[in-house]
């Protein structure tokens, strides 16, 4: 019974002591905080559009599929990678390089809207996720789509 307590108790200490180190943690340097994300910073990569990140489609027939290719640069140290993009709604797919963009490499992310059924003004956004500062890249389409007379 004491043997089961030990081990209780042990495990518990272990576990606070895991809670607890990561916040107990100072810096001795004032603004030593700072410093580390700098250089976390510094060694990430850096997604950088060659133009605007929102493209005015203008005006558009319901029915057309708009496309626009948007071309982006890796300005980091390190390889740029894109993780996931996703779409405001089923009616834009994207297109987006699986492989790592290396550093000073230009790459491009197509976007696809399909305007059936979508009349009136548009604004569809596509969000890219990928290993850079800031994680979370936004492109956006926007425009009016002119309905069909039935």
């Amino acid at each position: 019974m004491k043997m089961q307590w030990c081990y209780r108790s042990a495990f518990l200490l272990g576990a606070m002591v895991l809670l607890i180190a990561p916040f107990s943690c100072t810096s001795s340097e004032k603004g030593g905080e700072g410093k580390e994300s700098e250089v976390a910073a510094e060694n990430l990569p850096v997604f950088t559009l060659q133009e605007d990140a929102t493209f005015n489609f203008g005006t558009v027939k319901e029915g057309e599929v708009v496309e626009k290719t948007f071309i982006f640069k890796n300005e980091g140290k390190f390889p740029l990678v894109i993780s996931n993009i996703s779409s405001s709604c089923g009616c834009t797919t994207p297109e987006w390089p699986r492989e790592p963009i290396q550093p000073d490499q230009e790459s491009r992310i197509l976007v696809r809207f399909n305007t059936k059924g979508k009349p009136g003004p548009q604004s569809k956004t596509v969000v890219i996720s990928a290993n850079t500062e800031p994680a979370v890249i936004e492109l956006r389409l926007t425009g009016i789509v002119e309905g069909t007379s039935s």
